[in-house]
């Protein structure tokens, strides 16, 4: 990872050390949630307004992931570590890799690193149950793309070159949770401020649109036991590339939660096209793991 995202990785690890708090892993088990494709505490495909990890408001945790998505003509590898503190702000960092199976693309790989921050603002998802208010945070992804390799024959390698404005972003989000305890019901509504193509992995912008645009999110999940939770995501996406006819992402997931040390996801995803040079659209299956404390 570059300077920017070390030097983050350094403040964590000092606020964190400077801190009175102890580690205490109080919150119930899985609200804690899973590691999001961009490193973010939340469902697989959109960030909740959860905190990741199960530290309290006196505590702190920490966790780290690997995910892996294969479709038929891709597949995306995300590993990343996030830190809650004081069930309060949260900060996460990631890696994606992003690699073609299928020719023409079949040499391409491509890297983008995530740094994210979030921040919980009002509510409480948990221990507010007689209210209709939502545990409510604010959140922000920085975004570097580190460009396209395996394209060298042709002269690509930057996604400026696919007609992407930028190599590097950021989105801005709003997420509302709200968890039904009697219902074993969570439910969560994001709204993202975003120019990024494909998570960003195409870049930024674009020769269709280069501004932002907002975009809703929404996941829902229903505990069938205290360990295994059911759901359904979906994310709208932006089209601004030509040679890109990005579509929404989608998945049904079923989250496992043996411990508050770990967690395993499955998911079957729809993830639309991607690129116009392999036209299909994109399904396949999303594993992660997670574990932490």
């Amino acid at each position: 990872m570059n300077k920017n995202l070390r030097k983050v990785a350094a403040l964590c690890a000092l606020a964190i050390g400077s801190s009175a708090m102890a580690q205490d892993s109080a919150k119930l088990l899985a609200t804690g949630g899973v590691s999001q494709l961009e490193g973010a505490g939340g469902g697989g495909i959109t960030p909740w307004a959860l905190i990741t990890s199960y530290g309290t408001r006196d505590s702190w945790g920490a966790n780290a992931h690997y995910t892996h998505v294969k479709t038929q003509d891709y597949s995306l590898g995300t590993y990343g570590v996030a830190v809650g503190i004081a069930d309060r702000v949260e900060f996460s960092l990631a890696r994606q890799d992003f690699k073609g199976d299928l020719a023409p693309l079949d040499q391409l790989q491509i890297k983008q690193d995530i740094l994210g921050v979030k921040l919980r603002v009002a509510g409480d998802a948990v221990y507010e149950q007689d209210s209709l208010l939502p545990q409510i945070a604010v959140g922000v992804m920085y975004k570097k793309n580190k460009g396209i390799g395996g394209l060298g024959a042709l002269g690509v390698t930057n996604v400026t070159q696919l007609g992407a404005k930028d190599d590097s972003g950021y989105d801005v989000y709003v997420s509302a949770t709200k968890i039904v305890l009697e219902y074993s019901l969570l439910l969560n509504g994001t709204l993202r401020s975003t120019r990024a193509n494909q998570m960003g992995i195409l870049g930024f912008g674009g020769d269709q649109h280069s501004g932002r645009k907002l975009m809703p999110e929404v996941s829902a999940a229903y505990l069938l036991t205290r360990k295994l939770a059911l759901g359904a995501e979906y994310r709208r996406k932006p089209h601004n590339l030509g040679v890109d006819r990005e579509k929404a992402y989608s998945d049904v997931f079923i989250a496992w939660f043996p411990t508050k040390h770990f967690s395993l996801t499955a998911a079957y995803a729809q993830l639309g096209d991607i690129t116009i040079f392999n036209p299909k659209k994109q399904k396949g299956l999303y594993l992660s793991a997670q574990a932490g404390f």
